[in-house]
């Protein structure tokens, strides 16, 4: 096809976009501004490490397109290539906030996270989320799904989040891919070979016809552009993150137990009756069985004894002036997906919608309730009913819901004394001002199982292993994650299971001192300016954030 988009690369699609196919490449190729993580791996690095950012007009108005490149590393996003994309965007909303519109407009060809840079693919996503959620008070952020790669993992969590989507038929959209379904769940639940099945339920067309992407357009470079075009001018904004209450009221409906087709969910899909959902504090029940570290560490912080909910995933409620919110384990849940803890649809939303709530009752005060984000997520949920019915959407849901809330003033720490894996992370901790761990070798910290990030990367897990020697962002322990910088404290002498008084009061006194910490902070930029991020952990990121800085303006 002569006019292609999806066929160009990813410096082709930002340029043939752009008012007589011009624009300024900023951090361009030639200041060879490369991964510093991927050589030690064995890996030959990109001089511009994926990522392409022009700055020109569409239509006479101010633009910044961010292309992904899908054919280097999957499109995958490590600490380099997300740090172009956040201080890009960090711009576009200082120019913005003076007075000066300019409308990012952001090319997916992605599987998300960078899977030889986990750690920082999921710290940059976060970081990435954190400015569209800012963006969107300003003017519409306008998002393209081509189709080469399509947009998967952390980055379908990201283009959820997005005023408005723009794909082709090409295209397909989910947040775990067939084979990581396959790896976790089995074949019965998702055949990664059934091509039919694949494109049926992650592809735009059946995205579009359930909201999940606005616009399905030829592939033609001209019909991008109008569509792109429209959508400034009429300044579209779909808010599908904010969608709880249809959503929450769709799983009231669905028979979870009965198998989901793509017939059967559209006829679903089509007739929902929405309530409105309004999660009630938990209270004390009767008592559990074994106890996930979440759910003993949020029940030893808020004082409730055997915590209960109506939703039994989901538990909140205020002590000493705070909001703690938790996501446990229900062994006899409905969605089978979630039992072990992980965040799924129900998840997603409702935490949302315990957020939100917060934040539309804190609206007019001067003082606005801190948030404590009790993290013991194994991963999000593996499954086709997930999938098809768009688990991203949830989990941008619920990282919405806590970037809104900090932005508007609501201090946000993050506790993690249990796992904090993947999409799960990124919707339930990662868009809090401070994380504090424990520091307990028995806590998980990563984007993907070892087994799914062997698969996908096309090594064994022993060379998994290897790379974290090298490379910390791989490894999936608490004390290779305090090297990079991310953690306000480690709290050492503490493990996740501990109950005694002691271990209580220690953790109490941590979380003072990271909300003490955060007067006037209401971003995320403690990750990268602390004295562990500066002196190694975030080195290549604070270069690309110096490099933006002196070239935006020239």
């Amino acid at each position: 096809m002569k006019n292609s988009f999806v066929e160009l690369h990813a410096r082709q699609r930002a340029l043939a976009l752009l008012d007589n196919h011009a624009g300024r490449e900023l951090i361009d190729p030639f200041d060879n501004m490369i991964s510093p993580h991927l050589m030690p791996q064995g890996i030959v690095p990109e001089s511009d490490d994926g990522i392409v950012v022009e700055k020109g007009t569409i239509g006479g108005k101010n633009v910044v397109v961010i292309a992904i490149e899908g054919s280097f590393q999957g499109g995958g996003i490590g600490e380099v290539s997300g740090a172009k994309i956040v201080a890009a965007l960090e711009h576009v909303l200082k120019d913005n906030e003076s007075g000066q519109e300019v409308y990012p407009v952001i090319i997916l060809d992605t599987g998300g996270v960078r899977l030889q840079e986990a750690n920082y693919g999921l710290l940059s996503i976060s970081e990435i989320q954190n400015q569209i959620v800012a963006l969107k008070k300003f003017v519409p952020v306008i998002g393209l799904v081509p189709g080469r790669v399509g947009s998967f993992g952390g980055m379908s969590i990201t283009n959820a989040l997005m005023s408005y989507m723009i794909g082709t038929n090409r295209a397909r959209i989910g947040l775990n891919g067939p084979e990581v379904i396959e790896q976790e769940a089995g074949v019965q639940e998702f055949d990664s070979s059934d091509k039919d099945l694949i494109w049926n339920t992650l592809g735009t067309t059946q995205r579009q016809a359930t909201g999940l992407i606005d616009e399905v357009v030829a592939d033609d470079v001209d019909a991008f552009r109008n569509a792109i075009k429209s959508a400034i001018e009429e300044r579209k904004d779909s808010k599908r993150d904010q969608r709880g209450d249809f959503y929450l009221s769709l799983l009231d409906q669905l028979d979870a137990n009965e198998k989901l087709d793509i017939k059967s969910y559209m006829n679903l899909f089509e007739n929902v009756k929405v309530t409105e959902h309004h999660l009630a504090e938990a209270t004390s029940g009767t008592e559990a069985g074994t106890k996930s570290r979440g759910r003993q560490w949020f029940e030893q912080l808020t004082g409730i004894q055997n915590a209960q909910s109506d939703v039994a995933t989901v538990l909140h409620a205020q002590a000493d002036g705070r909001e703690y919110i938790a996501i446990v384990p229900d062994e006899n849940n409905r969605f089978a997906r979630v039992r072990n803890g992980e965040v799924g649809l129900q998840e997603g939303y409702t935490v949302a919608g315990v957020v939100n709530d917060l934040i539309a009752a804190d609206e007019n005060q001067t003082q606005k309730t801190p948030i404590v984000i009790v993290v013991d997520v194994p991963s999000q949920a593996y499954g086709y009913k997930e999938e098809l019915i768009g688990i991203h959407m949830a989990l941008a849901a619920s990282a919405s819901a806590y970037a809104r809330a900090r932005q508007a003033g609501h201090s946000v720490v993050a506790f993690i004394p249990g796992d904090a894996v993947s999409g799960g992370f990124l919707a339930h901790g990662l868009q809090s001002n401070r994380l504090v761990a424990l520091d307990d070798l028995d806590i998980t910290i990563q984007a993907m199982s070892k087994a799914s990030a062997a698969r996908i990367t096309q090594r064994t897990i022993a060379e998994l292993e290897e790379a974290t020697k090298h490379v910390p962002a791989t490894a999936y322990d608490i004390e290779n994650y305090q090297k990079l910088g991310a953690l306000y404290n480690l709290i050492e002498g503490v493990k996740g299971y501990d109950s005694d008084e002691k271990s209580i009061a220690k953790v109490k006194a941590a979380l003072d001192e990271a909300f003490a910490s955060l007067e006037n902070d209401s971003t995320l930029k403690f990750r990268y300016t602390n004295e562990i991020a500066l002196a190694g952990g975030r080195v290549a990121t604070n270069q690309v954030r110096s490099m933006m800085d002196e070239q935006w303006n020239d």
